[in-house]
């Protein structure tokens, strides 16, 4: 099969040629192209390459009726509508790190500029001034920097403000203490930062958490000689409030490199205040950040189109690449089992439980998830995925559990899956055993003579090949029997309806256990 990669925004070269490179994969290039070009090329599209450029909004997506995965070439998310990617079953990708130490290195060059007054000096010395009073600045050496998120990046300034000599205060609600310690940052919470910082540098998220953060209430908690730096997202801060402090003196300065509306409006109160740095959102701007952040979005755009990686899909929690390599196996035995569930069981499913015999303590999540994944896409209903199955189920009101056992005698992993369905229960379970078929004929028929014999020979002259044929009885002798017969070939509804005339036949149902028809 091969993969459709589109790419919306420029990134680095390096990136680029390990898509070109791939098998199986095919790049087309739109960035700087019409908004009308990138939705045609989306059509096709199993995945999506953006930086900060291209917003992916939930009406964007109803153009992408393939996409696997959508991948920011950066840190953050939040010009992808993450909800809408879930609910579609895309996983969201981004790349974490790669920016990590440019990111951090250009806060600390903003902070240095902004206290010992680089720019306007600079300005003054090209006016052809030469004036050393004006610009005298402060050191950083003794001075406390409090740091509001201590992820990567903040956790890379906190290291290199303590080269500087900086007392280094943290406000992180998610931060675990052995990390704080291993910083050398003292926790605290956030308005105590604000009150004994001679610097605030913000490095979180922008959620709904977190919109404004750092507004007109906190900025009176600050000190008058105190100063903000804001590399990470501009809704952390209420422009207008910083305005209107920085103007009132109530703190010293700010240094900004990111802003709400990008580019910074030029009617914007910040470009006129004296006190003031600004720069085009240019934290991740350096060859190196931009050679990182391209290999490894395209890397793991690769591992997720062509191994199933979803490691760095921050919309599948918990489940590392690793994992997912690791249990493929067994991931796509409980998909097959969801499917034969399905087709044995009679009626609306209200309730599916799975169990996980094995010895991986990683599993179960992740089969329960593929086992809704199995049973959730053989019913129909819309595009599923590890992604979105629990999602889907939940809002079918599907519950579901789980629960470990030893595997069945005679084997290492096991899977079962039980359904709860409005006519009653059905309970499948399997093994990893070697080759699985697709596609598998259950027929309940009454255990009398002849039944075999009539099957086999309509699904002969039909040119449908019977790779297994196992039958059992339901209970005692000329009662039902259930049968379980594989076959090479695809089925249609003509010869499934004249194996129901069948004498003596039943029911038919047809368990497609792979992904094709």
């Amino acid at each position: 099969m091969t993969f459709r990669v589109v790419v919306a925004d420029r990134v680095a070269e390096a990136g680029l040629k390990q898509l070109n490179d791939a098998p199986d994969i095919e790049v087309a290039a739109v960035a700087g192209k019409p908004h009308e070009v990138l939705e045609r090329e989306l059509a096709q599209a199993h995945a999506l390459i953006v930086r900060s450029e291209t917003r992916v909004t939930a009406d964007l997506l109803t153009h992408a009726p393939n996409l696997r995965v959508i991948a920011r070439a950066g840190a953050g998310v939040d010009n992808i509508d993450v909800h809408a990617a879930t609910r579609r079953g895309i996983a969201v990708m981004n790349a974490p790190g790669a920016n990590t130490v440019s990111a951090a290195e250009h806060a600390i060059a903003l902070l240095l500029a902004l206290v010992r007054r680089i720019p306007w000096a600079a300005d003054a010395m090209r006016r052809g001034e030469w004036d050393r009073k004006r610009f005298e600045g402060s050191e950083l050496r003794a001075k406390t920097l409090g740091i509001v998120g201590l992820g990567r990046i903040g956790g890379h300034v906190a290291q290199l403000a303590r080269a500087f000599g900086m007392h280094v205060l943290g406000h992180d609600p998610y931060l675990a203490g052995e990390r704080a310690l291993e910083l050398e940052v003292k926790l605290v919470g956030l308005d105590e930062l604000l009150r004994h910082a001679d610097v605030v540098t913000l490095h979180m998220a922008h959620t709904d958490q977190t919109h404004r953060l750092i507004n007109a209430e906190r900025l009176q908690l600050m000190k008058p000689t105190a100063v903000l730096i804001n590399t990470a997202r501009g809704d952390l801060v209420d422009e207008a409030a910083l305005a209107t402090a920085i103007e009132q003196g109530r703190i010293a300065g700010a240094a900004i490199d990111v802003f709400a509306v990008e580019p910074l409006p030029a009617d914007s109160p910040l470009r006129k205040l004296d006190r003031v740095i600004l720069t085009p959102h240019l934290a991740a701007s350096t060859t190196e950040a931009q050679e990182r952040v391209s290999t490894e979005t395209c890397g793991a755009v690769l591992d997720a189109l062509l191994r199933g990686d979803l490691s760095f899909a921050i919309n599948v929690p918990g489940i590392s690449g690793d994992t997912l390599r690791r249990l493929g196996p067994v991931l796509d035995l409980a998909r097959r089992l969801g499917r034969l569930a399905l087709a044995l069981g009679d009626g609306a499913v209200t309730a599916v439980e799975l169990a996980y015999g094995g010895d991986d303590d990683a599993a179960p999540r992740p089969v329960l998830l593929a086992a809704l994944e199995g049973l959730l896409s053989a019913m129909g209903v819309e595009q599923v995925s590890l992604v979105n199955a629990m999602l889907i189920a939940e809002e079918r009101g599907i519950r579901h559990a789980r629960k470990t056992a030893p595997p069945e005698p005679g084997f290492e992993t096991t899977v079962g899956v039980t359904l709860e369905t409005a006519a009653g229960r059905v309970q499948v379970a399997g093994a990893l055993v070697g080759d699985s078929h697709g596609r598998v004929i259950v027929i309940r028929n009454r255990d009398v003579p002849g039944v075999i014999g009539n099957v086999g020979t309509l699904l002969g002259k039909a040119g449908i090949n019977i790779g297994s044929y196992h039958q059992a009885r339901l209970a005692g002798p000329g009662r039902d029997a259930l049968a379980a017969i594989t076959v090479d070939q695809a089925l249609t509804d003509k010869v499934l309806g004249a194996l129901a005339r069948l004498p003596d036949v039943v029911q038919v149902r047809l368990a497609n256990l792979g992904d094709g028809n």
